[in-house]
């Protein structure tokens, strides 16, 4: 008799929450770093709720777009280019172009930083850094165009693993008691409103998992095969997964900054507070939290050099091609490949120019993105002619809402004061 052989084609518990670790491997990146750890040192436990509130808001926003795809089959871009027509992509276009030069340098410059303090081979701390900078650029560079989808699944869920593994055991041995992290937790509050305070607990929300990078999230979903309202259940698990580790991730990283006294800024400040977990850890906890550190910072280069090119290959497939519909996008296809390239080498010029105020103009108009973004899933997913029983419900009205309301009410407490 012969044996049969029965296939299981259901995906593994890995293959479903996998996109949900790529958003919190791409989203958490220097940035997430150098604010959760600074703000912890400059205001304590007592913010740690920012960094639920604004895991929650990720969520909501991610999950929102995601539906609209799975009911609609348009990627979010797409249902926005029909609604407002040409005035979309010259309002997008320069955001994006600007978006992707800063973030790109400052991804570089945070590699270069960590490796330099890993290896330093360079007397010069600055040309170690763009070195440095320029090899990271060129392997995430390469990597992307060797490896495809699949070596990058692997490459991310290894870096994310090493990274959260070095962060929680680093919060661990600094553990600051129960009663303190529970009340930052669950009493909200804003240590020094009248100074610096709203201005670090709002970069701490904004900031943690990322922002133009959620719109990501829909090309992986479709690398993933999903395509249909049947996939909206487990994009809410993997999502749901994803943003938890990043709340972990931002949480652990705040309690590591209460413990210590830190200055500086930016990717330096990773070496600075290597350094200091040197006095308390040892030679051996300042290498693990390098290490670590560097899986933070590469995995989100890699993270944006692979998907931030799908945003331009869509735009330019809405408005030069006019192609509509559920259409993947080619990644062997020169628009893709083209802002790739692009991405990856033109930033290099931000390795060797001090940008801190244009840094901080573009730090202005990336914190107004995320209620932009909720304004326009408000409108877009209360449609019932287009999402029917998927439209908004109460809570992500609710939700949607709140993180309008609370960014708007964060920016009149900023300037009035």
């Amino acid at each position: 008799m012969s044996k049969i052989t029965i296939k299981n084609n259901q995906p593994s518990l890995f293959a479903i929450l996998l996109p949900g670790i790529l958003i919190a491997a791409t989203g958490v990146g220097a940035g997430d770093l150098a604010t959760a750890s600074f703000a912890g040192s400059q205001l304590g436990l007592a913010i740690l709720w920012a960094i639920v509130i604004g895991s929650v808001f990720k969520l909501v926003l991610t999950e929102g777009l995601a539906r609209w795809q799975l009911v609609t089959g348009q990627s979010l871009l797409e249902g926005l280019a029909q609604s407002l027509g040409p005035a979309f992509a010259w309002l997008f276009l320069p955001y994006l172009l600007l978006w992707s030069f800063f973030v790109g340098s400052a991804l570089m410059s945070a590699c270069g930083v960590t490796l330099h303090a890993l290896f330093p081979v360079f007397d010069d701390s600055t040309h170690a850094k763009i070195v440095f900078g320029i090899i990271s650029s060129l392997v995430g560079l390469g990597l992307v165009l060797l490896g495809g989808f699949k070596l990058f699944e692997k490459i991310m869920a290894f870096s994310i693993a090493v990274m959260f593994a070095v962060v929680l055991v680093t919060a661990a041995l600094l553990w600051p008691g129960i009663n303190g992290v529970m009340q930052g937790l669950l009493v909200p509050g804003i240590p020094d409103v009248d100074g610096k305070g709203i201005a670090w607990t709002v970069a701490l929300i904004g900031g943690v998992g990322g922002t133009l990078t959620i719109l990501c999230y829909g090309y992986w979903i479709r690398e993933k095969n999903r395509d249909s309202v049947e996939h909206i259940r487990t994009c809410r698990i993997d999502l749901a997964t994803g943003y938890l580790l990043t709340a972990v991730f931002g949480i652990a990283m705040v309690i590591i900054g209460s413990q210590l006294d830190l200055s500086g800024k930016g990717a330096g400040l990773m070496v600075t507070l290597a350094n200091t977990l040197e006095q308390s850890l040892g030679e051996t906890g300042r290498w693990l939290f390098l290490i670590g550190a560097f899986g933070a910072v590469f995995s989100s280069l890699f993270g944006v050099w692979q998907a931030v090119p799908y945003l331009f290959a869509d735009i330019y497939r809405l408005f030069i091609d006019r192609q509509t519909g559920d259409t993947a996008i080619d990644t062997r296809a020169w628009p893709y490949r083209g802002y790739l390239f692009a991405l990856a080498i033109v930033p290099m010029l931000g390795l060797m120019v001090d940008f801190k105020q244009i840094q901080q103009f573009y730090g202005i108009v990336g914190a107004a993105f995320l209620p932009l973004l909720a304004i326009a899933l408000l409108l877009m997913n209360s449609s019932r002619a287009r999402l029917g029983q998927y439209r908004n419900n109460w809570f992500s009205q609710l939700s949607l809402g709140s993180t309008v309301v609370f960014f708007a009410g964060m920016a009149w407490m900023k300037w009035s004061a």
